[in-house]
Order: structure tokens, then sequence, then C-alpha cells
């Protein structure tokens, strides 16, 4: 059932054009969970059949991705750390946690925002830590695009040369999906190794 409601939300959104891509997005991006793969793979297949464009399915979805990051950010900004002050206790959050997080995202959120942003259940969450650290929010956004602009480019040429096989497309999702973490871990080994040669230096 959540399968049917999901693609008859998708259908009325895409009657929007690229606008339903953005606004799609951008509840993905957000604190409101929505596969970003139903969105972008149809939208990829509807590039091939010559009635959609790629440069503005990657527009539209990576500034909707960036408008739901932003949105997540402001609101852990503006209401994050009060919250967790406050109720923090309750779930063995001090005080002290919170400088570390802020020392954390200091040296490191940038890794941290480009690998978050192409995990599966983390890409949301990032943008939450990122502002209650009170992340460069321009860094914030680079990284932040970095990354939701690879996993959206990789969505698009799925439905672009695969088109409505489903069973195909959900082969080949599990299949990247495998050598993102691959590359992921190899990047996040990498990263701590070049740091530890930097304390040592």
């Amino acid at each position: 059932m959540i399968k049917e409601i999901a693609q008859a939300i998708v259908d009325l959104i895409f009657d929007w054009g690229y606008i339903g891509i953005f606004l799609l997005m951008t509840i993905e991006s957000s604190f409101i969970p929505f596969p970003s793969e139903i969105v972008l793979v149809p939208a990829g297949y509807l590039a091939s059949q010559g009635q959609m464009s790629m440069g503005m399915i990657m527009f539209s979805g990576l500034s909707g991705s960036l408008l739901g990051a932003f949105i997540n950010y402001y609101l852990a900004l503006l209401l994050g750390r009060k919250i967790l002050k406050k109720y923090g206790k309750y779930f063995f959050i001090k005080e002290s946690s919170l400088d570390k997080m802020d020392n954390y995202f200091e040296k490191h959120g940038h890794i941290s925002t480009f690998i978050g942003r192409l995990l599966p259940g983390i890409r949301q969450l990032i943008s939450i830590p990122a502002g209650i650290a009170k992340m460069n929010l321009a860094v914030f956004a680079t990284f932040t695009a970095l990354g939701a602009g690879i996993w959206a480019f990789i969505l698009v040429l799925l439905g672009y040369f695969i088109g409505e096989n489903q069973e195909l497309i959900d082969a080949y999702l599990k299949q990247i999906l495998m050598v993102v973490l691959v590359c992921l871990v190899v990047l996040g080994a990498w990263y701590a190794y070049y740091q530890k040669r930097k304390i040592v230096k």
C-alpha cells in the first residue's frame, strides 16, 4: 500500500515537471523520509525518451536536496542545542559532548558531511549534527552538494540506461550501493591515515 501511495505522489508531482522533482527532493533531503530513487530513476528514464533534460533534472534534484539539507541544518542550529541542553541528560548527553561535537565538525565536518550524504538512512540526518555544531555554512553547502550530486547522478543514469525494468534497477542499485560503500570505507581509512600523519608531523 505504501508503494502505491508513493507512486501516486510521484505521478501527481511529476505533472509539475522540474518543480515536482525539486519539491520531492526537498522532502527527501529534509526531515520527511522519502526515497530519492523513486524520483530520479523515473526522471532519468524520461530523459532517455527525450521528455526531460538531464541537466535540468540534475539542477532541480540538487537544488531540492540542498534546500532540504538547509531546512534540517537551520532547525538544528536554532533548536537543537536548546533541546539537547534541556533534555540531553535523559539520553546521557552532557554539555561536554556538545563541545566535542563542535570540535569534531570544525575539523572533520567536510568529510563527515560528504560521506553522510552517500549513506542510506544517514543522508537526511547528517545535516542535524552539522547544524547543532554550527558548521561553516559554505563548507556544509559545498560537501552536501558534492555528496548529493554524486548520488543523484547515479540514480539518473540508472533510469536513463535501464529504463522501466524494476528488477534490473533493484539489482544494479544493490551492486552500486555496495561499490559506493566500499569506496567510502577506503576514503574514510585514507582520511584517518592522513590525519594521523599530520599529527605525527
